[in-house]
């Protein structure tokens, strides 16, 4: 598919992009981290696809796929010492083919125990059958086992889509500001909102102050990517990291008084709870009547390569918020990204994902087709090796500025790779003609 090319223009200190077009099914493209690459700001009203046919069947039958798969790999690893026994290999033979073969069980092992986390996912979202009743079962058995409070979840998440991309009311991967981070004030003398222009002086004071905040060694900022993906999910269901910090008490997945819920949540969350002790009970079971090495071996390892995936997926996902001034639904399911992943889809269909979470992943794939033309170039899409994009994404994403109605990271020479661009002219809902001048918004903006 075919993108326009960019005319880049020198911008004190930064580049500013600018798309000559955008054919009508190609999408907008993210390319490699450049400074100043606008974002059109999404102006309409999103109608939704006709894929909403929910199937108990079909869904079920992914299900049991992926446990039949799931159990196969399962079941040759656990002849793994006995076919090294057989083979009878001198010690460092031995050792690496020992490293090797448990490796490719427990990244494969994390890659479908990650599509039963889809599955379960689309239970929440009352994608996988038109029966709740049956959905709440399925998705609390399958979440439990990966030891996410199924209903905790369900209602935490829910809030984040019906609130995607905004600055105060989303729930993931909040970004934090500059204040928040106690990074150094802004300075209109020397730098823009939108970070398009930056003096070289004011860049170099920003990386300095930065850099003495937080590390940008390789080897640490690969300790804290590598924790931030093992860790990110125990940690945002217990402590609310990353999550929204305005709430008057403590945030916990796991207590019914969190402010995150309402008294009607009660049982559900109670019985999100027994789920989870369900499997720690039996996981210590196992470890005690068997071994904790082969637990560990066979369901711990896999289940953190299955928590790294949705740290992966949910943080390359979501990054700029829009503020409460200019946030409208379909602007935040819009700031979302499709990319090449491959888990039942969510990453290669998580626009339409996010434009009606009730579409089931094998209808979104002809979903997210019809999203493509009609959306142009609000549809935004990236083929950028994963790896390489939260590599990317976890060193330049460093902050948002505090004011702006819509606000994008910037790295830490407080340059921006991204600028929102508002129409002139916006046709409302109601079908009164609004005037939002990009003066309303970044008084420093320029009308381009």
């Amino acid at each position: 598919m075919a993108v326009s090319t960019p005319k880049v223009s020198s911008k004190a200190g930064a580049e500013k992009v600018q798309y000559s077009g955008h054919g009508s099914s190609t999408g907008n493209k993210v390319e490699a981290h450049v400074a100043g690459q606008p974002f059109n700001v999404p102006q309409f009203t999103v109608k939704h696809a006709h894929c909403f046919k929910r199937s108990a069947l079909k869904s079920t039958r992914y299900v049991v796929q992926d446990l039949l798969i799931f159990g196969a790999m399962a079941k040759l690893a656990w002849h793994i010492p006995d076919f090294l026994t057989f083979l009878d290999l001198p010690y460092w033979p031995n050792f690496l083919l020992k490293a090797t073969l448990w490796n490719v069980y427990w990244f494969s092992a994390g890659c479908v125990g990650m599509g039963l986390w889809v599955l379960a996912h689309e239970c929440g979202h009352g994608a996988f059958s038109e029966n709740k009743r049956y959905n709440d079962f399925i998705g609390w058995v399958l979440h439990s086992i990966w030891m996410v409070p199924y209903h905790s979840w369900r209602i935490s998440h829910g809030r984040h889509h019906a609130a995607c991309g905004h600055a105060t009311r989303d729930e993931v991967f909040v970004a934090r500001t500059r204040s928040e981070l106690k990074y150094p004030k802004f300075d209109p003398s020397k730098e823009d909102l939108l970070g398009l222009e930056v003096t070289e002086e004011r860049q170099k004071e920003m990386h300095s102050a930065i850099s003495e905040a937080v590390s940008d060694m390789p080897i640490v900022v690969l300790a804290r990517l590598v924790a931030h993906q093992i860790f990110g999910l125990p940690l945002y269901l217990i402590l609310n990291a990353s999550g929204q910090k305005h709430y008057a008490k403590h945030v916990d997945h796991y207590l019914p008084s969190s402010p995150i819920f309402k008294s009607r949540d009660f049982w559900d969350i109670i019985w999100s709870d027994i789920g989870i002790a369900s499997v720690i009970g039996t996981m210590v079971y196992w470890a005690n009547v068997r071994s904790w090495q082969e637990m560990v071996s066979m369901w711990m390892i896999p289940y953190m390569h299955v928590n790294a995936w949705l740290v992966l997926i949910t943080f390359l996902q979501h990054t700029d918020p829009i503020s409460a001034e200019s946030w409208t639904f379909p602007r935040g399911a819009l700031t979302t990204i499709d990319r090449n992943i491959l888990w039942h889809g969510i990453s290669e269909t998580h626009v339409a994902h996010h434009i009606s979470s009730k579409i089931p992943h094998y209808n979104a794939w002809e979903a997210t087709e019809h999203l493509k033309i009609f959306l142009g170039e609000h549809y935004v899409w990236s083929n950028e090796n994963c790896y390489y994009s939260l590599w990317k994404n976890f060193r330049e994403c460093q902050f948002v500025e505090d004011i702006g109605h819509t606000r994008f990271y910037k790295n830490k020479s407080g340059v921006g790779k991204t600028y929102p661009v508002f129409q002139k002219e916006v046709v409302s809902d109601s079908g009164v003609d609004l005037e939002e001048p990009v003066a309303e918004f970044y008084p420093q903006a320029k009308d381009e």
